[in-house]
């Protein structure tokens, strides 16, 4: 079992910056790919992001390349989330999750084995 808990969530202004943090606790994370996915009200999930277990490999959702980056630091649990140039539409629930491999670039929400509760960010104009 993993159990995820993200952070670093906020309201924000257009513009601005946030790091979303993701920490993990259980087994041992080093061995999972992660990623991170979002959700709007009234609109379905979202790929943003994903990273293999080492981290030498990323993916991103084509809209995202650019302001967003994702990265990890094994030895603190942790997978970091970092978005720059916030926009209103980024404003969603932010989740990571786990997997034990990698499947393709990640995006597939259904390869994941375990979620994290979510960290709600809101960016006003």
């Amino acid at each position: 079992q993993v159990y995820l808990v993200e952070s670093g969530g906020g309201l924000v202004q257009a513009g601005g910056s946030l790091r979303l943090s993701c920490t993990a606790s259980g087994r041992t994370f080093s061995s999972y790919a992660m990623g991170w996915f979002r959700q709007a009200p009234g609109k379905e999930r979202e790929f943003v992001a994903a990273i293999s277990w080492d981290g030498r490999t990323r993916y991103y959702a084509d809209s995202k390349k650019g302001r967003f980056t994702l990265f990890r630091d094994n030895a603190k649990n942790t997978v970091y989330l970092q978005v720059n140039s916030l926009k209103p539409e980024d404003t969603a629930v932010y989740s990571c999750a786990a997997a034990t491999s990698l499947s393709g670039d990640g995006s597939t929400w259904e390869a994941y084995d375990y979620w994290g509760q979510g960290t709600q960010v809101t960016v006003s104009s």
